[in-house]
């Protein structure tokens, strides 16, 4: 908790204690922290003396914020115009029950979160999944599980079970 506090405490200066740095500041929470928490979303108000309804709103807007943390291995699934008529939805949907979670989620362990996100850029390979800073072209249900398989071993490898 204090080591929360002291990286909001970097963040929250007094020359952003202004109500038009509300988003920026979330911005800044979330490139720190990875996400933004309860407690961070709290002290944001605080700082600039509004309304926490009023941060949890503008936070919950604007699609780039995220209220979880991501997972060690983050899965994205490219559901832009390509990858969606390509089956994008049959892999996240295969993705989300090989990973036992919802889209948004994050493993128990925290080694896996599943987001769904708009293009990833690579229309031409769709239905295209990135599993950290991988690119796995031209997916399908079936591919999922051999994708988890070659990152559940080393993820049990480097924990020691």
């Amino acid at each position: 908790m204090e080591e929360l506090k002291q990286k909001l405490a970097d963040i929250l200066t007094p020359n952003k204690k202004d109500r038009r740095h509300l988003i920026a500041l979330l911005q800044q929470v979330q490139h720190t922290l990875g996400y933004l928490s309860n407690e961070a979303m709290l002290a944001i108000a605080d700082f600039l003396e509004i309304p926490e309804s009023t941060v949890y709103g503008i936070a919950t807007f604007y699609n780039q914020f995220r209220f979880t943390p991501l997972g060690k291995h983050p899965v994205k699934v490219c559901m832009g115009t390509a990858c969606h008529l390509a089956g994008g939805k049959l892999v996240l949907e295969a993705m989300a029950r090989e990973l036992d979670i919802q889209v948004g989620g994050i493993t128990p362990d925290h080694e896996f979160s599943l987001e769904r996100v708009a293009c990833v850029g690579c229309c031409a390979l769709a239905p295209v999944v990135v599993v950290s800073d991988s690119v796995y072209p031209r997916m399908t249900p079936p591919k999922v599980e051999e994708i988890l398989v070659t990152i559940k071993p080393i993820t049990q490898e480097q924990s020691g079970t």
